[in-house]
């Protein structure tokens, strides 16, 4: 069930049986090959897959997140830090207002944490707040351990069917890690991060079968189903 596909009579009616809430939060940013998207597509499929299964409700997915670091990447759009925690803490708030109290928050982008304030709330038991980044699930975990290969930015772990916009190449690419502060490094040899980047992957294989990242998928799907059954209303 989405926002969209209802009106404010439904969700009324929604709450009188049910306080969760699904919340998708990630980032519009490069991603290589892939859907400048990717941060919101994956979270939002995930999200979906689980409402249709345990009937639960998915808000409007926030489609901005922290990534200043890729801002010379044509396409991507950065917040603060401060800005990303007040957007997110006025929704919680919002939706807290109107009676929900069990919220998911299903995470896409590695640049985005929970505000500190929205933590709060749930230290002191006003509402129940899990945050999942969906590469930490343990499905992603169990699943790189299988087969040897580790999910990174723009790499095989990212790309599904629904976040691929081209080709892509049919190699592996060495693992390219930027430093932390670029900022820091002396002026004379400082980069861009796109000059570290190139392409915008990290490394490792820019895709592999279908059959894996489908699976991998499916798995995950499972892992937040069982994380908002354990919600009790």
């Amino acid at each position: 069930m989405r926002f969209q596909d209802l009106n404010w009579k439904d969700v009324e009616s929604y709450l009188q049986i049910d306080n969760r809430v699904i919340l998708i939060t990630g980032s519009t940013e490069q991603h290589a090959y892939l859907s400048l998207m990717t941060d919101i597509l994956i979270p939002s499929k995930i999200a979906l897959a689980v409402a249709e299964r345990e009937s639960v409700l998915v808000a409007p997915p926030f489609n901005f997140g922290v990534a200043p670091h890729f801002e010379d990447f044509p396409g991507t759009i950065s917040l603060s830090q401060e800005t990303f925690d007040a957007v997110l803490y006025e929704i919680v708030e919002s939706l807290m207002h109107q009676g929900f109290s069990n919220f998911l928050i299903l995470n896409g982008h590695g640049g985005n944490q929970l505000p500190a304030r929205i933590r709060a709330l749930s230290d002191d038991g006003d509402v129940h707040v899990e945050w999942l980044n969906w590469w930490e699930s343990t499905a992603a975990k169990t699943m790189q351990t299988e087969i040897g290969m580790q999910i990174d930015h723009a790499n095989w772990g990212e790309n599904f069917t629904f976040t691929r916009v081209g080709e892509l190449p049919d190699e592996l690419r060495d693992a390219v890690k930027p430093p932390v502060n670029l900022e820091l490094q002396d002026a004379d040899e400082r980069q861009t991060m796109r000059e570290v980047l190139g392409d915008g992957s990290y490394g490792g294989a820019y895709q592999i079968d279908d059959r894996v990242t489908t699976q991998l998928y499916l798995n995950i799907v499972d892992e937040v189903c069982a994380s908002i059954r354990a919600m009790k209303f």
